[in-house]
Formats: C-alpha cells, sequence, structure tokens
C-alpha cells in the first residue's frame, strides 16, 4: 500500500485517536489509556527514517515532542518522558512521547508489547490531551 502526504499508515489509525495536526504533524493519542502516549507522525512527507526528513520537517517534529514531552512531564508529574522512534512495525516515521511513572503496568520496562491495549473509555479524549492541543497552538 502507498501512503501519501498527509495520509497514515493504517495501523496507526487504527491504535490511535486524532487530536489535532499542525502544519508538519499529525498529533494522536495511543489508544491505550494505561500510559499517557502521544504519537507525532510527519504530514508533509512520508519517510522511514528521521534523517530522511527535510531540515524544516526535522526541526519541526523535533520541537513538537519537545513540546509534548516537557508538557506531559509538568501536567502529569512523570518520572520520566520515553521519546522514541522506532519503524519496526509501522514503517511509516512517527514518534512516541510517552509519559512513565513508577508502578505504571510495566515500570521499568518498555510499553511495547506488553500485555494488551486498555482503550481510552468510549474512545474520549483525556483532559491532559485537550491541553496538549492548547499547549502545541492547535
Amino acid at each position: 500500500m502507498t501512503i501519501k502526504p498527509g495520509q497514515l499508515a493504517p495501523r496507526l489509525e487504527q491504535d490511535t485517536l486524532a487530536l489535532g495536526k499542525t502544519v508538519h504533524c499529525h498529533i494522536r493519542l495511543m489508544n491505550d489509556s494505561r500510559w499517557p502516549w502521544i504519537i507525532l507522525i510527519p504530514r508533509l512527507e512520508i519517510v522511514t527514517e528521521f534523517h530522511e526528513l527535510t531540515a524544516e520537517s526535522r526541526s519541526a517534529l523535533i520541537s513538537q515532542a519537545t513540546v509534548t514531552g516537557s508538557f506531559l512531564q509538568r501536567e502529569l508529574d512523570s518520572k520520566s518522558i520515553n521519546t522514541a522512534m522506532l519503524g519496526n512495525v509501522v514503517t511509516q516515521l512517527h514518534c512516541h512521547v510517552i509519559s512513565r511513572t513508577e508502578g505504571d503496568p510495566c515500570w521499568p520496562a518498555p510499553v511495547w508489547g506488553f500485555g494488551e491495549a486498555v482503550p481510552w473509555p468510549d474512545n474520549t479524549l483525556p483532559g491532559f490531551a485537550k491541553k496538549l492541543l492548547s499547549e502545541l497552538n492547535l
């Protein structure tokens, strides 16, 4: 399947809830209430690797990941913010920004592949997600 600029890989579409978008990124919430988990996906270019982005898109992604991580840590009193770009399952470049706290379901191990996702109730957006949009000026 060919993904065009502005589109999402089917797995990203299926596993996440839309929060909004900036000029450069889709802002999505992983539909797993065990962790506050934001995913940023470049919109203007479809690439698999971070180094393949243009300088402008790369800078925007880093900036938005920084704002998101800072917001999650401040808003949720996170012990750690896990920021990662993995392309082993979904090849479309995307950046995970995950709030972690001691005592979360698999602390301190990585969240990937741990148990079954617990969807947000009725797919409703949690309050922190709505606040993040204003932090990103959306």
